[in-house]
């Protein structure tokens, strides 16, 4: 149970080390905005990937095998919102372009958004659907009992707070927030870049 045990985690810190929407929005988020905001898009991917886990330890393999238009549905929407999100951070970054201000400003938000923006980040990434609804319900088949999947889904939530509070923390150094001031249109705007391509990808590989 033990050598499971260290399997998932090996496995799940790979999948985290891998960069995509959720590394860029905490990445962004604190190195534009602050810690603490950070670390409420932190809780709301944590709770994203507890939801996912949570689903795939009740089969969601099973799920998206037997109902396809619910896979095609969970793809399209959360393409849409990655988009979206792409655009945001886009239109954010031509308004922080040299010719329209005079020094780029670090831009506030409500700490109850970061949580939400954390959590549909999460849902919406791809990611996550292919992890969760394959790689790792393969680790977890029929012969683990109750204990150990409810060790397992405390495991995956823990590592991923963990990891990602460690992402928020190193981009929230005064080092990086100075250098994200110099460079604020271009780090925005490549990360608009980012997120609209996850979200095409998204729709037109489903």
């Amino acid at each position: 149970m033990l050598m499971l045990f260290l399997i998932v985690a090996l496995v799940h810190l790979v999948a985290l080390m891998s960069p995509g929407p959720d590394f860029f929005f905490v990445s962004q988020t604190a190195v534009s905005r602050s810690r603490g905001e950070a670390m409420m898009g932190v809780l709301g991917i944590t709770s994203g990937v507890m939801v996912w886990a949570g689903v795939a330890l009740l089969g969601l393999h099973l799920i998206l095998d037997k109902m396809a238009w619910l896979h095609n549905i969970i793809m399209v929407g959360g393409g849409l919102y990655l988009l979206w999100m792409g655009y945001q951070m886009l239109r954010g970054a031509m308004r922080k372009a040299p010719e329209n201000a005079a020094a780029p400003q670090v831009e506030l938000a409500r700490r109850g958004r970061s949580y939400i923006k954390g959590l549909l980040t999460n849902l919406a990434n791809p990611k996550a659907i292919i992890y969760f609804g394959s790689v790792f319900s393969l680790f977890v088949g029929d012969s683990v009992d109750t204990a150990a999947r409810w060790g397992i889904f405390l495991l995956i939530a823990l590592e991923t707070f963990a990891w990602f509070a460690v992402v928020a923390s190193l981009f929230a150094l005064p080092a990086m927030r100075r250098g994200y001031q110099r460079l604020a249109c271009w780090i925005d705007g490549m990360a608009g870049a980012l997120f609209a391509g996850f979200g095409i990808h998204l729709i037109i590989s489903r």
